[in-house]
């Protein structure tokens, strides 16, 4: 949990949704959070934490032996990327929201192909697979960058790939039976999703003051 909670450090000092020590008291005068804002975060924050939630579910439903709640599991999963799609149409529009929704389902479809291939020791297919889950997490990158100056390219691509390589963990340590490491990885995955949301948040809220009065 340390590389993590340091790389998203770095990555929020990097972006300035926090700020080094010393400067501390001066932001807290300059900035104070409105309702608004505040729940804006926390309902983002909210949604991202029910995606790795519910994709670890799916792991534990896909990987496990007479689980009868696949199909289910997946439907609360695809869901949930449509939920947070809705979360940015109030600023950025019932087109933008949609596009989003879209990439975080293939996001999904990607690793549930992964899931199936891991499952049957298909590396090959894995690996494949592992590289268009990196596209598609560039393409998410490139939407978001694009539709906000203050979120910068590569710095969501860094907190996007980490997103994967925990969802990786989390998958390793439930085909290997490995119980402590998957619950690190998921440990892990939470703080990890918690600060990329925040990020985003931060973003939103930067570009759009006059919507969070």
């Amino acid at each position: 949990m340390k590389k993590v909670f340091v790389l998203g450090l770095a990555l929020l000092l990097s972006l300035g949704v926090v700020t080094e020590p010393n400067n501390v008291a001066a932001e807290t005068e300059k900035q104070s959070l409105t309702e608004a804002e505040v729940k804006f975060a926390n309902d983002l924050r909210r949604l991202w934490v029910d995606h790795v939630l519910w994709t670890s579910n799916y792991i534990t439903s896909a990987t496990t032996a007479g689980a009868e709640d696949q199909q289910q599991v997946l439907e609360r999963l695809l869901k949930n990327q449509e939920d947070i799609g809705n979360a940015i149409k109030p600023v950025y529009g019932e087109d933008a929201g949609n596009e989003l929704t879209e990439l975080l389902k293939e996001h999904i479809v990607i690793a549930g192909k992964i899931v199936d291939a891991a499952k049957v020791g298909d590396q090959s297919k894995v690996d494949q697979l592992n590289e268009e889950w990196v596209k598609n997490a560039d393409d998410i990158a490139v939407f978001l960058s694009q539709a906000n100056p203050h979120l910068a390219k590569d710095e969501l691509k860094k907190l996007l790939y980490m997103h994967l390589e925990l969802v990786s963990d989390d998958l390793t340590a439930s085909l290997q039976k490995d119980w402590e490491a998957r619950i690190a990885a998921i440990d892990e995955g939470m703080t990890h999703i918690i600060l990329m949301s925040d990020v985003i948040a931060d973003g939103v809220i930067k570009q759009f003051p006059d919507k969070f009065n």
